[in-house]
Formats: structure tokens, sequence, C-alpha cells
């Protein structure tokens, strides 16, 4: 097979959350520790972080796996959802997975994974581990999928544990309040393994801090920590990362950094290759649509934030811009908090909508969207046409935003780097 009929095979023959959502769901550890047995357990051949949260874990992955290749290791980094490629997934140093490694991969497994019939984010994963253990990188960067203690990752016994933070997401299948999406995030902290909370909130402290006293395991709260003082936050002079939330998220990885090279002395990341790998996280790992900038004149920007946490800080930016117009293409996928995220919407006559059917079965319609707004704006189904209105309508001095779903944060990169 060729690479692109390797990714529609990989599609048809194992659910995708991304694609399908729920069915796509298989909690628990019997297929990822079946697959990862038959692959001879590369993830105990392999050093790990483990990152866990509702927003901001991609982010605080790789402002760390940049840090840990300025300080001169192979590094491995595992992420999820991808924006255009399934190769952005798996990376050693910023570079993605070859085509040809993963058409021989899923050829070499073809039947046992027909046979064990795992999931899109298992087969992923189990991928991942092999290709980091025969690349023998130095350690690793692993995120979780959608939850933490029943997440396929959680098999993994890191050299550290990191949850950025708590928000209302995926409560079908993580729970219905702020301390029950706690618990399942904080099952990723393991005996006697060290923990970053990024962020300390009354409701989920309390679950942290009990977890981590059953597993006799060190935490740390990034947002309270003596770091920070010390330091004056001065950790990164620079950052490509240039969303309002990456605050949240370079202190996070900071802390966690810190952490990690005081438990294990043996790993040495000075405070050079923490600067330098936050000012140019972007360049090193390959990350893409956060808060960024596609072209200038119009300006026009993607993001990825796509529930209430993040959306709130996509708000407040939209509103800082000092642009005559702006011009939002947004759509969501149906399992999200829609009614909170709309409200959170800036609303005024400088700020246009238009309402996009993101390119998957889980999307809200544009017509969906445009009536749970109540107010004005327009319904253009295709995203490519719904950018390209945008575009058409925004003056060089105006601004574009494109958001509200990876999906169409994938279209919007694909259109302005093809």
């Amino acid at each position: 097979m060729t690479y692109r009929e390797t990714i529609q095979y990989l599609y048809s023959a194992m659910p995708a959350f991304h694609q399908v959502g729920g069915a796509a769901y298989k909690p628990g550890p019997d297929n990822i520790l079946a697959l990862l047995g038959e692959l001879d357990n590369p993830h105990t051949r392999v050093r790990t972080i483990h990152i866990a949260g509702t927003n901001g874990k991609g982010s605080t992955s790789h402002l760390m796996a940049a840090a840990l290749q300025a300080a001169g290791y192979k590094t491995g980094l595992y992420t999820s959802p991808h924006l255009v490629d399934f190769r952005e997934r798996i990376r050693i140093n910023g570079r993605m997975i070859s085509e040809t490694e993963v058409t021989a991969w899923v050829a070499q497994h073809r039947g046992y994974l027909g046979q064990l019939q795992p999931s899109f984010f298992e087969m992923s994963f189990g991928m991942a581990m092999d290709y980091f253990a025969r690349e023998e990188v130095d350690i690793a960067v692993i995120e979780t999928g959608l939850g933490g203690r029943l997440d396929a990752t959680n098999v993994i016994s890191p050299l550290l544990s990191v949850i950025t933070n708590i928000g209302m997401d995926h409560t079908e299948f993580l729970g219905n309040t702020l301390p029950q999406i706690a618990r399942e995030k904080a099952g990723i902290i393991k005996p006697g393994t060290p923990c970053v909370i990024g962020e300390s909130h009354p409701a989920t402290m309390n679950v942290f801090l009990k977890r981590a006293q059953e597993c006799d395991a060190p935490i740390y709260f990034a947002d309270q920590h003596e770091y920070l003082r010390r330091t004056r936050m001065r950790y990164a002079p620079e950052c490509e990362l240039h969303g309002l939330y990456q605050e949240h998220n370079l202190q996070t990885a900071f802390v966690a950094l810190r952490a990690l090279t005081a438990h294990h002395q043996e790993l040495k990341v000075p405070h050079q290759a923490i600067a330098e790998g936050f000012a140019h996280v972007c360049t090193m790992t390959g990350l893409r649509g956060r808060w960024e900038t596609l072209q200038e004149r119009p300006l026009t920007i993607c993001d990825t934030g796509h529930n209430s946490h993040g959306i709130s800080y996509v708000s407040r930016q939209l509103k800082e811009l000092g642009n005559p117009h702006i011009w939002i293409v947004f759509g969501m996928v149906n399992d999200k908090d829609t009614d909170v995220v709309m409200r959170l919407l800036p609303q005024g006559e400088k700020y246009h909508y238009i309402f996009t059917t993101p390119n998957t079965h889980r999307a809200r319609t544009a017509e969906e969207m445009l009536q749970l707004w109540g107010k004005e704006g327009i319904a253009i189904d295709k995203p490519e046409d719904a950018i390209q209105y945008a575009l058409a309508h925004a003056t060089p001095e105006d601004a574009v935003f494109i958001g509200g779903s990876n999906y169409l944060v994938g279209d919007a990169i694909s259109r302005f780097t093809h």
C-alpha cells in the first residue's frame, strides 16, 4: 500500500475518536497491553514524561520536548489529534515519523491489528512506542488522549506526571463535575513518581493531594511554586507561542522541567536550554495552530481552542485586537459545550460571524450554529468557502479568525500551506 492507502485503511479498520466520537473510546488497558506485548513491550524500554489535562497539554508537551531537545536529548513526542497529517502525532526531535516507516509498520502488523481490533488511538500509541524504542530515544513526552486513569497511554511508568488543568470537557466519559474529571486525570499519578499540577483550583486541589498522598508521590502546584518567585517568571524572554493562555503552559512546563531534574539528577536541562526551547518551540517541534498567524494582510489567525475553557482565552484575545473589523469563521463538533461557548464569543458591530460545518461526522452544521447564535451572521457549509468568504470581505486592515474546531484549523493550515 502507498502511504495514503495505508492511512485510509487505518481509518476504515479502526474507529478514530476525532472522526466518530464516543464509538471509538475503548477505556481500560487490555487492548493496548496486548498490542504492546506483541511489539515486545517497547513502553518498558523508553524513559517517559506523561502529560494530561483538559487544555494546554499539547502546548505543554511541545514546550517540554523543545527544552529537552535544546539540552541535547534525543526526544520523542507523542500527541493527538493531528491537524493535517497523521504523522504529526509521532515525532523525534521535531521530525515526523516518515511515510515509509508508517507504511512498513502497518504492513508488518496488519494481521495482528485485524485480530485485536484496537482503536485508532491505541494503534497510533503502539506505533509511537515501538518507533521510539527502536530509535533509542533518550526520553519521550507522551500526551494522554481524552482522559487519564483509563487512557491507553496510562500503561507507561513515567519519570514525571503532569496535569495542566481541569475543565468541563468530555463529560460523557469523565464525569459532570470538576472533582470527578480531576479524579480521572489524577489516575496518571504513579507511586513514588513526582507530579506537577499546572493550575490549582479549590474544586480539584484536594483530589490531587489525596491521590499524591495515596501514591507517596511528591506533588507541585506550578502556579504556586517557589521556582517562579525565585526566577521572577523570566524563564523565556521570547516564545513562539503567542496566545494569552500560553503563560499558564509556560509556567507549567517550566516547573515540570525543574521537578524532573530535581528528582532525576542524571538529567541536565539548564536554564539556557529551557529558554532556547521555549523561544523556538514551534520551529523545533512543528507545533501548529496555537494563536497562529497564517498571513499578515488581512491579519489571519487560527487557534485550536474548542471548549469553554479554551474559548474564554480566545475571546479575550479577539477583544484585544485593534483591527477595524474582525471576520470570525467558526465551527464546532456536537460533543462540546456549544451553548456556553456561544455566550463567550465577542459581540459588537466590528465582529462578523461566518458559521461553517467542520469536516467530520461529529460536526454541528453551519445552520445549527447560526440558530444557536441567534444574532446576525451567516452560514456557509463548506469550510473552504467560509474561509474564502471572510478573506474576500475583509480589508487589508481587518482581521480574520478561524477556530472552534481542530478540523477547521487543520483545513485553514492546509489552505495557507499549499
